[in-house]
């Protein structure tokens, strides 16, 4: 086997917990289970779930879409998810380290990174956006409610609406949030208000993940239960509005026709990536800091059932106050709605606005938005800084003491990078990053780690592993999914969307070629990585002819496998060289012939071993 710069760490091990309790002394765990699964949970219910998933089904026939969304579901996300889920437990690594199951492809860890830091940059904008519209609320009269402001013109109108009409929250929302310019070629002054709130969001970002998952671990107890508490209280709040039927009504209303139109798939399929979140490198990350056998498999079928709940639950939330703002502005629902932050900014506020008690509802509203957003932050910050300290560690061994410097100074160039999308032409920006820095990339990378784990790692030894954790072998149908199913539908939905390609609009302002060129190139950054990895491996750390190079990539390096050495031992893995290993948890594993790489390794005598090399090859 070939030996990588990877390969060169060992960190010693006395196969005691520490006096936290943890499992991996080195690492770290989740103080308890239940911290793991709010944290995913909050990472995967994010502000996704409000906007975009109710309007998706509004757009594409109401509760016909359900039938994609639902397809896609169980053919790629959850397979997918469960396969991340588990490879990041078993190796306990990072989505940069997890690929030394085949370490040409590690470049896939630094693609999923490239794409989760393009989405920190923008992500907490908008929870900057939650934080400016928050402290609005706290007023007798919402801002928004009417057209007596300075930033309004002489077209807002509150009633009698006509074509040239614009609704007073959409002018506070482009007037005097976003003082929008009229393109990428403007971009203007920072809104020193919008600064702030970025500020202070990245502030409360760092201070809740200074510490790891030790710290986000508890603030997720608050951030992802508090969301569902506020749905709970506007669902019930928004059926007992006048005209709220029809908007629900509108929203499940299936129209069966509309499953003829490819689009329809392509959003169902595309959503589900978006909500779960596989090819993000952020289920790797929080699967990495589990205990060994925990039990993955019954948390993931959870997760994702909590994730596709939500959503709706957010459907029903969202239509019932659409309908009333509709029977209130009496309008047709179909000319009220809005996509993207146009639904979060402009619609539902303005339905806040003519609701009694205005300012509490709006108050709870976007402080639910907020907790939604930062929790989401919170993993895919942990994501990145996980990476970068799996990667230093190899010449820095003690390099997670210094952690929280590495996050500070993350959050720092996170925040800076951002500063662009705070000007009055930032909002296009912001626009251009949300559209094209996930999309076609992710599906990418979900159809590339298929193939790797599928084809070849192998599902079947893949199972075997996931067998270790759990004490019982995964149903076929997820190996069915994992080699034949879930790559053929990510194949289908990037062609289609590749051949349905249409131009970036905001609004009535369509981007200019150099401004999708700048698009494109945020694409190419979430893909590169795997071919160039790939080069670099075969360059650097191959031996032989070139074909030897590249097959020897192809195959897990010595060191893949559990982290902790007892763990490798009843995975039938042979132990690292120069680990130390305490012969009192060891002494009592009854341990397998393992097979790698055509060479089977049996460890025999287990009393008395405390090093590798006394574990021969047979």
């Amino acid at each position: 086997m070939s030996e990588t710069k990877h390969q060169q760490l060992k960190v010693p091990y006395d196969g005691k917990e520490s006096n936290d309790g943890d499992e991996n002394q080195v690492r770290g765990n989740w103080s308890n289970h239940m911290d793991f699964l709010l944290s995913v949970i909050g990472y995967s219910v994010g502000l996704g779930n409000v906007w975009r998933f109710p309007y998706l089904c509004y757009r594409n026939g109401g509760g016909a879409f359900l039938v994609p969304y639902l397809l896609m579901l169980f053919i790629a996300g959850i397979p997918l998810y469960i396969m991340e889920v588990g490879h990041g437990q078993f190796s306990s690594k990072g989505c940069i380290g997890a690929w030394s199951i085949a370490p040409i492809f590690r470049g896939l860890g630094y693609s999923m990174c490239c794409i989760t830091v393009l989405c920190c940059i923008y992500y907490n904008v908008i929870i900057g956006y939650t934080i400016f519209y928050m402290y609005s609320s706290f007023t007798s009269v919402l801002p928004w409610k009417t057209c007596n402001n300075t930033w309004n013109t002489e077209n807002c109108m509150t009633a009698n609406f006509t074509a040239e009409s614009t609704r007073p929250s959409s002018e506070f929302w482009n007037n005097q949030v976003l003082a929008r310019s009229e393109g990428m070629h403007d971009m203007g002054p920072i809104r020193w208000q919008n600064l702030l709130c970025l500020v202070i969001a990245w502030v409360i970002v760092f201070i809740c993940i200074s510490k790891g998952v030790k710290s986000s671990g508890k603030v997720v107890y608050f951030t992802a239960t508090f969301p569902y508490i506020v749905l709970l209280i506007l669902l019930v709040r928004g059926l007992t509005l006048e005209g709220s039927l029809e908007g629900v009504l509108f929203y499940i209303r299936p129209d069966f026709s509309r499953l003829a139109d490819a689009n329809v798939w392509k959003d169902g399929a595309v959503q589900v990536f978006y909500s779960l979140g596989p090819a993000w490198g952020g289920l790797h990350t929080m699967a990495s800091y589990n205990r060994f056998h925990n039990n993955y498999y019954r948390d993931s079928l959870i997760l994702a059932f909590i994730n596709c709940g939500t959503s709706i639950l957010a459907g029903f939330v969202i239509f019932s106050v659409v309908g009333f703002m509709a029977n209130d502005m009496q309008l047709p629902i179909h000319n009220v709605t809005d996509t993207g932050p146009g639904l979060a900014f402009v619609a539902y506020p303005e339905a806040l606005a003519r609701m009694p008690i205005a300012p509490l509802w709006s108050v709870l509203f976007f402080f639910m938005l907020f907790t939604l957003g930062l929790d989401s932050q919170f993993v895919m910050m942990e994501t990145v800084i996980t990476a970068i300290c799996d990667e230093l560690q190899t010449f820095f061994p003690r390099i997670f003491k210094y952690k929280i410097w590495i996050t500070l100074v993350t959050c720092i160039t996170c925040f800076l990078l951002a500063l662009p999308m705070v000007t009055n032409g930032g909002i296009y920006l912001f626009s251009l990053m949300e559209s094209y820095s996930a999309g076609f990339s992710i599906l990418i990378i979900g159809f590339v780690e298929a193939i790797v784990i599928g084809y070849l790692y192998g599902a079947n030894r893949f199972m075997a592993d996931m067998k270790v954790m759990l004490g019982f072998k995964l149903s076929i149908y997820w190996k069915v999914c994992w080699k034949f199913l879930s790559p053929a539908i990510i194949a289908f939905i990037f062609l289609f969307w590749a051949a349905t390609y249409e131009s970036l609009t905001y609004y009535e302002y369509t981007y200019p070629n150099w401004a999708e060129a700048l698009g494109w190139l945020m694409i190419l950054a979430g893909v590169v990585p795997i071919p160039i990895y790939a080069v670099y491996y075969v360059i650097r750390y191959g031996k032989g002819t070139w074909r030897e190079r590249f097959q020897n990539g192809l195959k897990p390096e010595f060191d893949w496998g559990p982290a902790l050495q007892k763990h490798r031992l009843e995975a039938g893995y042979p132990l690292l060289p120069d680990n130390e290993v305490d012969e009192e948890d060891l002494s009592s594993i009854s341990v397998p012939t393992k097979k790698m790489n055509g060479e089977s390794y049996e460890m025999i005598n287990v009393d008395g071993i405390t090093r590798a090399d006394e574990a021969e090859p047979v």
